[in-house]
């Protein structure tokens, strides 16, 4: 099955990897490198940095969502604006926004090679929730 790649992308944030393991074998390369500037300072993540990552997530999260807004290629470059939204193992009966992020992703054969990323803690503000205009 050959995946553009933007669908690579898409389908990576939309899949359960925090859940299943098998889908960062999946989409990510076994090179893939993400340097990641958020809140809480710069990270350099490497694959086994993600699958740690992806275990974490699982712990505290009952479900995560990616309500992508913007999905833009470039041959092998892929520009994607999403909002994780969670339920917490605490609560799972109410979905919150977890943080913004745009990342920008360079695919190899593939997968996901080296991306670059920044986010921000969500808020639940009208204005910036309303500027999202999910794709199909």
């Amino acid at each position: 099955m050959s995946l553009e790649p933007k669908d690579c992308v898409a389908k990576f944030y939309s899949s359960d990897f925090h859940r299943n393991p098998e889908m960062l074998k999946e989409y990510l390369h076994p090179d893939v490198q993400l340097f990641w500037n958020s809140s809480a300072g710069f990270n350099k993540l490497e694959y086994s940095d993600l699958e740690k990552l992806s275990q974490e997530l699982s712990k505290s999260f009952e479900h995560l969502r990616a309500d992508i807004s913007h999905l833009l290629s470039d041959g092998n470059m892929v520009t994607i604006r999403f909002t994780y939204y969670v339920r917490t193992v605490e609560n799972p009966d109410e979905e919150l926004p977890m943080a913004h992020f745009i990342a920008i992703w360079q695919v190899k054969d593939e997968k996901l090679y080296k991306g670059h990323q920044i986010s921000q803690q969500a808020d639940d503000s009208p204005e910036n929730l309303d500027s999202f205009i999910p794709i199909n």
